[in-house]
């Protein structure tokens, strides 16, 4: 019980942590549209965008189990928690992916620093 609740809160914690990078990275590219005209919010692109990330990385995955024929585990038990490994690797990627863009664009900065 204390287990599940741990995960639960560290995925939370790492979900949140994903999407306000997110946000931020949001925030600099956008350009906002002529007033007058819907406009979604940060959060709801940003959510969209893991859940896309997420889905599409899931679906290479099959795709390459199926290619391959890699027999994986239909459910994978992490202490009481049970879930479908493709979907968790898919979704820990999803989370990572903007901490990992940002970090790639620090090593380039410095790498060009110095030069």
């Amino acid at each position: 019980m204390v287990g599940s609740i741990i995960i639960g809160i560290v995925v939370a914690l790492l979900v949140y942590l994903s999407l306000r990078e997110r946000i931020r990275i949001k925030r600099y590219r956008k350009e906002w549209d002529v007033i007058g005209e819907s406009k979604v919010s940060p959060l709801s692109e940003s959510l969209a965008g893991l859940v896309g990330t997420a889905g599409g990385i899931y679906l290479s995955l099959v795709m390459l189990t199926t290619f391959l024929e890699v027999e994986v585990p239909s459910r994978v038990s992490v202490s009481v928690v049970s879930v479908e490994p493709m979907a968790a690797i898919s979704f820990v990627l999803a989370i990572v992916s903007p901490f990992i863009n940002r970090l790639m664009r620090g090593l380039k900065r410095l790498k060009y620093r110095f030069r």
